[in-house]
């Protein structure tokens, strides 16, 4: 469970009735696209014929972009969770990850089990012994990918939120 019982109005967008705008929505939705598409090769290597997870992660940019509507990339999201429900391990996270990027379109807070399975995908992929390195470096990474309007409310959604998200974001 990465949702909050109780949702953060900052993820909710202005129209009704929270506080995030049209343009942070956006740029969550192609950050969790960024995070997915990073461990997609994870995903591929064991369905590389399977182009739902590439498509849900292509859907989810052209959302935050205006070309398709918000119900076309939550039907992505849904296609892609499918590709994972008989899978195990990395490619499954990596699977997950994409299903959740291409979800932001359809609630914004979704943008952090996008970055959480991507994490998680990196950890079950790292050498024995290793997984914990690498899951901080790719925490890293996806800090460094954040764009400076939407960090510290992202930053601040992972330290609300680490508890219910496997505590990957220790980084």
């Amino acid at each position: 469970m990465i949702l909050p019982k109780r949702r953060d109005r900052r993820f909710i967008t202005i129209r009704r009735g929270g506080t995030l705008t049209d343009s942070n929505h956006h740029l969550l939705a192609l950050w969790a696209a960024t995070c997915a598409e990073h461990v997609l090769h994870l995903f591929r290597m064991a369905r590389p014929d399977d182009l739902r997870q590439r498509q849900a992660i292509a859907l989810a940019r052209a959302w935050a972009r205006g070309e398709v509507s918000m119900t076309e990339s939550r039907t992505a999201a849904g296609h892609a969770n499918g590709a994972a429900r008989d899978l195990t391990g990395a490619p499954r996270f990596a699977a997950y990850a994409a299903a959740q990027a291409a979800a932001v379109a359809h609630v914004a807070a979704h943008e952090l089990g996008a970055a959480a399975y991507a994490i998680k995908a990196v950890r079950a992929a790292a050498p024995a012994g290793q997984d914990e390195s690498a899951g901080r470096i790719e925490c890293r990474w996806q800090l460094d990918q954040l764009p400076k309007a939407i960090r510290e409310l992202v930053v601040d959604d992972e330290r609300l939120r680490n508890h219910i998200c496997w505590s990957v974001f220790d980084c």
